[in-house]
């Protein structure tokens, strides 16, 4: 899930640790900007380690990690109180509420749910004026008037929420300025791309890092004009073309102004395709290959496994290709090491420096034990046994699949992570290094060091998990809950609303 993906990235921590990751099934991502959860401010961020050193920071994009805490203006999970020295972007994400008559992507489900509730008590009003038209016996006006409010008190506590979703959660704004509110989609990909070129000419002379957080790949898919029926693979294939379009044009301008030496280039996803994402034309979210499953299932492989692609000229061979289990928490300490600065001490990192592994130093990956979570729950560990180069994996916990065999949760459109799943005792295990598709599970019968290798992993999950330690859950209820007095607003709460992106040259931080 985006949340707690980008919670690891930015800090080299597992989510777990800082409290980025959920125990509901519901509210697995921060899911409002008026909610009150979000990377906590005593995190540190590889956009902190470096702005410390000197390097000039900039979030082009999507942040998706939480805003305000206690105030509508308050903004403590805001990049700028995380390293960033410049912000532009939807401080939400991308979904298909942003686009207006679309097809909500948020509690779906949910809503229909509270759509069919408030109807019915509706109806309990009608339904008590009947005996008195009829005059059967007399209902009490009083009594009717009580569940007619009622209908109506409980149909405003979550239509305030849910009807304005758009208004709500999408949002465009510079630094902590509200720019568009709703954003304006059409023009969004272009801005993006002009912003982060902007950032690049302006610190150009010094050392800076420029994340920049695509928008693409991600319902509802938008899609500039020129690029819709270009590729084979439908709108979702188009969408991959102009996000490739818009890493060359970043990549052009390295070259241009002579940076490219000088600059590592890191491009990869926050998670494997989302397969329930689908519509008559087909699928909207990707697709895995031969990897099983997709984004928020624990630890099935589709879902996990993302590509990871360096560019550094003077430095990193053109061509290489590693297969070594990486993680995307080892970019904090990988930047740490480049930009000369310090670990933070007293916190535990789970990344690894990836820097000797990519020039070629060593050739196996710092990783012995990798965890993989779904909310708060482990569903999954890799053991790298790197002395006969076999990379074990073991599921204690598995989604279930929704039609039974389908290969994801279209059911129910997205996976849980506890409840109604699977707990394996003796767990899944399967050899990923010969069998990546985890399609031949293994078993004392036909694999002799069944029992060692699940006793191993067992032992490390138990030292992983004496290695963590309390801390406020960001995406608990009552922080994913709209909170109207938190609500960014673009003029008098609650007619919030303006467009001021028309001034897109950026203003010099």
């Amino acid at each position: 899930m985006c949340t707690p993906s980008r919670a690891a990235f930015l800090t080299g921590r597992y989510p777990v640790r800082s409290g980025m990751a959920s125990s509901s099934n519901l509210n697995r991502d921060v899911v409002w900007l008026g909610g009150s959860g979000g990377l906590p401010p005593n995190e540190t961020t590889f956009a902190k380690l470096l702005q410390h050193r000197g390097y000039r920071t900039g979030l082009i994009g999507k942040w998706h990690q939480g805003l305000s805490c206690a105030s509508r203006d308050d903004h403590c999970y805001h990049p700028l109180n995380h390293g960033f020295d410049y912000f532009y972007g939807m401080p939400f994400e991308l979904l298909s509420d942003c686009q207006a008559f679309h097809t909500p992507e948020l509690h779906r489900r949910l809503r229909v749910r509270l759509w069919v509730s408030t109807v019915v008590l509706a109806l309990i009003p009608l339904l008590l004026l009947v005996p008195t038209c009829a005059r059967w016996f007399p209902v009490p006006w009083p009594v009717i008037l009580a569940f007619a409010l009622l209908a109506l008190l409980f149909f405003a506590s979550w239509f305030s929420s849910y009807g304005f979703t758009r208004r709500w959660n999408c949002v465009l704004m510079r630094n902590h300025e509200i720019l568009q509110q709703p954003v304006r989609l059409e023009r969004l990909t272009w801005l993006i791309l002009k912003e982060a070129l902007a950032f690049i000419d302006r610190y150009k002379r010094g050392p800076f890092l420029l994340f920049i957080s695509f928008l693409h790949v991600h319902t509802p898919l938008i899609t500039k004009e020129k690029f819709v029926g270009h590729s084979k693979f439908g709108l979702y294939g188009d969408n991959v073309e102009e996000m490739d379009w818009m890493v060359g044009k970043v990549l052009e301008a390295l070259d241009r102004e002579r940076l490219a030496n000088h600059t590592l280039v890191y491009f990869t996803s926050d998670n494997g395709g989302r397969l329930e994402a689908q519509d008559r034309s087909g699928q909207l979210g990707g697709w895995n290959g031969r990897y099983k499953g997709g984004r928020g299932m624990g630890g099935w492989e589709g879902g996990i496994r993302v590509p990871g692609i360096f560019r550094w000229p003077t430095v990193l061979e053109a061509g290489k290709v590693i297969d070594e289990p990486t993680s995307l928490m080892d970019i904090f300490p990988t930047l740490s090491y480049i930009g000369g600065g310090i670990l933070p001490p007293g916190r535990v990192i789970d990344g690894r420096n990836l820097m000797p592994l990519l020039e070629g130093r060593v050739s196996r990956s710092e990783h012995e034990f990798l965890f993989h979570y779904c909310g708060v729950s482990l569903h999954t560990a890799r053991w790298y046994q790197k002395d006969c180069a076999t990379v074990w994996k073991v599921h204690f916990v598995t989604p279930k699949f929704s039609p039974e065999g389908a290969g994801a949760c279209y059911g129910s459109g997205v996976c849980p992570c506890s409840g109604d799943v699977t707990y394996h005792d003796p767990p899944l295990l399967f050899d990923i290094s010969r069998d990546p598709s985890e399609s031949r599970p293994l078993n004392p019968d036909n694999e002799a060091s069944f029992d060692s290798v699940v006793k191993k992993v067992e032992a490390a999950v138990r030292r992983h998990r004496g290695t963590l330690t309390p801390v406020p859950q960001q995406l608990s209820t009552f922080n994913t809950l709209w909170k109207p007095w938190l609500q960014p607003c673009c003029g008098t709460f609650p007619f919030c609303g303006c467009d001021r992106a028309d001034d897109i040259v950026s203003a010099a931080w």
